[in-house]
């Protein structure tokens, strides 16, 4: 059983309960504004699948580093973690101008976990002057799935209850009355592929599919159900909320939509949306994907309300004989690999959203914007998504060389483009 409690009983120091309660004001002076709240409806007419403009948002999880840090001044490191949360959920807004919408509320998840087969596996990271850095190598822990597949465990899951909420207890006692804390959901997630790469890498999974292709299959079956029970799970525990506004769908963008019900005394998965992807299997021909790998995430994919699908693989290469036939749809990811015209007349006037994420390198490379070499590349994707629902996620940024008023111009030329 795994527990992350953590004994919230502790003393703030006066001061840094001053700068998190000013925080929470000016979070939920943005989340009132009328700016913040045109956005969100713009998202709603966005799924409803209504004519406008596309929508665009900023991951900056990847280079938070840059941004969040040097804005830091509470001491405790409780309050700088509440202190760093607030930043996230209004920085876009502030600093971007994309349509990131600003909560009303200072969210929170249940602490869960998935652990496949019982096991968490360890990651090496090389030393560079102090800094872990981005490199890191899994330690493997299965090669040959005759020997090794009877020794797997059982999938373990759970949930820290207690934990959350004192957690959430602690935050209230802080800003509770300014900025409400709020428990949420978000899209569930299942990686089969990346699970499998984690156990065995990626030579080796390729291997199997011509050393024991039978046993191949099975493994992924399996992984599926244990996800599946997962969710079970989930549903058991009353864990499942709403994923109908502005909540974490996964792959940079957000859970906005009016097909999924809002309220429900009960959830479960198919009330919700869900999240799939298969970036490890591109060295593979469409025909193996569909011997090997759709039929595990055709189980999982009906467990969902809608599905979400998709991070840099080129998905046009399995979209007809595959993809295409799910129906519960309604994102998949066009990365920077994938044949933009190919799926953007595969897309034309189907229910299911371009979601399209430029490549990382016009922010992450060059301390100066080359607005030229933007405004081309945004173009080719205008171009190629017209008759699409169309929405950038801009993700993988690792610096933006500490100058927001890059990432701000982006949005902008994407905007001057797409009109």
């Amino acid at each position: 059983m795994e527990n992350n409690s953590i004994d919230y009983k502790m003393c703030i120091r006066e001061k840094d309960r001053m700068i998190l309660r000013d925080l929470a004001r000016k979070q939920m002076s943005y989340a009132r504004s009328d700016r913040n709240k045109a956005l969100e409806t713009e998202w709603y007419r966005h799924r409803r699948f209504e004519e406008g403009r596309p929508m665009i948002l900023i991951e900056m999880d990847t280079f938070e580093h840059e941004i969040i840090p040097n804005r830091l001044k509470c001491e405790s490191e409780f309050a700088r973690k509440i202190e760093a949360h607030i930043y996230r959920q209004f920085l876009n807004y502030e600093l971007f101008e994309d349509d990131k919408v600003v909560r009303d509320y200072f969210p929170i998840h249940w602490q869960t976990w998935f652990h496949l087969f019982d096991t968490i596996i360890e990651v090496d990271h090389p030393a560079s002057d102090g800094d872990s850095g981005l490199g890191h190598q899994f330690k493997h822990v299965m090669a040959n799935l005759r020997e090794d597949m009877p020794n797997l465990k059982a999938s373990t899951f759970g949930v820290d209850k207690e934990g959350t909420l004192a957690y959430k207890a602690a935050v209230e006692d802080i800003i509770g009355d300014i900025l409400p804390v709020k428990l949420i959901g978000s899209g569930l997630y299942a990686v089969p592929t990346q699970e499998l790469v984690h156990f065995m890498g990626m030579e080796n999974m390729f291997l199997a599919m011509y050393d024991t292709p039978d046993l191949l299959k099975d493994l992924l079956d399996r992984i599926a159900d244990d996800y599946i029970a997962y969710f079970r799970f989930l549903e058991q525990e009353d864990l499942l909320m709403t994923t109908t506004g502005n909540q974490h769908l996964g792959q940079g963008t957000l859970c906005y939509n009016q097909e999924l019900p809002v309220e429900k005394e009960h959830f479960v998965s198919t009330d919700l949306w869900g999240f799939l992807d298969s970036q490890e299997t591109v060295g593979i021909s469409p025909a193996m994907y569909g011997e090997f790998i759709f039929p595990a995430y055709e189980k999982i994919a009906k467990e969902y309300g809608l599905l979400s699908y998709g991070c840099c693989e080129p998905v046009h290469e399995i979209w007809d004989d595959y993809l295409s036939s799910i129906k519960n749809l309604r994102n998949i990811s066009i990365s920077p690999w994938c044949d933009e015209t190919y799926m953007g007349e595969r897309l034309q006037g189907k229910k299911v959203i371009y979601h399209r994420k430029p490549s990382p390198n016009y922010l992450g490379v060059d301390v100066r914007l080359k607005e030229d070499e933007v405004r081309a590349h945004i173009k080719k994707t205008w171009e190629a998504a017209r008759g699409c629902q169309l929405e950038f996620a801009q993700r993988d940024v690792y610096t933006i060389h500490n100058n927001p008023d890059k990432v701000k111009r982006f949005v902008e030329i994407i905007r001057e483009v797409c009109r």
